[in-house]
């Protein structure tokens, strides 16, 4: 059960990796992130279907969609520099909380 895991940190890993090459594509303009984009997507749809071998679809995909969109959020805060605001980090922390109610409640 432990690779299940990993495959699915491996599956939010690559989701991030494809979602930052979807900005850094510029509207695919830019070849090297348009075609990282397809690979890194296609890696992250491969780890997840083995991640859900053993883990339940329900905790896999919140785990996986609520902390990709947590780390994209802060990607796009820190490395993009997009604006902080108080509904922006507030929301950040209920994807968090939300995905560990659902961790929980097993």
């Amino acid at each position: 059960m432990l690779i299940s895991w990993v495959y699915l940190v491996a599956a939010v890993i690559f989701e991030v990796l494809g979602t930052t090459c979807m900005k850094l594509s510029q509207g695919f303009t830019q070849g090297l992130p348009t075609v990282f984009i397809f690979v890194f997507y296609g890696l992250c749809l491969t780890f997840l279907t083995l991640s859900l071998k053993t883990i339940e679809v329900s905790v896999a995909y919140s785990f996986w969609a609520g902390l990709g969109t947590t780390l994209i959020a802060l990607i796009g805060i820190f490395w993009f520099r997009e604006s902080i605001t108080t509904v922006k980090l507030v929301s950040i922390f209920l994807i968090v909380i939300g995905v560990i109610g659902l961790n929980s409640a097993k």
